[in-house]
């Protein structure tokens, strides 16, 4: 199973519709988004998606929830406060918004930990664990964003730029 991850859109509608594309070229089976979404247009944005969309909710959701929630369950995504724990393809995943969000939790537990909130690349692999962050993504600057891909059998990731 191969997941789409991205975070911290921030209300860049230009490029969610290039995130939309990459991830459809891609051929991911579930896209996972780790917060920081900041309006509910922004979620329509996601709705040429193939894939089915999981998430959390990030520091710039919390004024924006009365609406951001319903609108997640209006277009048939899933999101919830992090920490969000997921299992698929036999990997055990979580997902948070900001990497202090790990601190109370035992890592050794996931096989995958999904992150956000720094805008940076985050790509650290260790005893068959990935913790993965593919970086900013609603960046002006052409060929600087990122989202990223992780195939669920091999942990690896792939990071795709627009």
């Amino acid at each position: 199973m191969r997941i789409g991850v991205v975070s911290d859109t921030h209300n860049n509608l230009r490029n969610v519709g290039q995130i939309v594309e990459q991830f459809n070229a891609a051929n991911v089976e579930h896209v996972v988004h780790t917060g920081d979404i900041t309006q509910p247009k922004t979620l329509a944005a996601f709705s040429d998606l193939v894939a089915p969309m999981t998430g959390v909710f990030g520091n710039n959701d919390i004024g924006e929830l009365d609406r951001l929630a319903p609108a997640a369950r209006r277009h048939g995504y899933e999101f919830v406060m992090p920490p969000l724990r997921l299992t698929w393809a036999g990997r055990q995943i979580v997902v948070v918004h900001d990497p202090l969000e790990l601190e109370p939790l035992d890592l050794r537990a996931f096989d995958l930990v999904l992150h956000g909130h720094t805008h940076r690349r985050t790509i650290e692999a260790e005893a068959g664990r990935l913790r993965f962050n593919p970086g900013e993504c609603a960046g002006m600057m052409a060929g600087y964003n990122a989202v990223g891909v992780v195939d669920l059998a091999t942990l690896e990731p792939e990071i795709l730029t627009f």
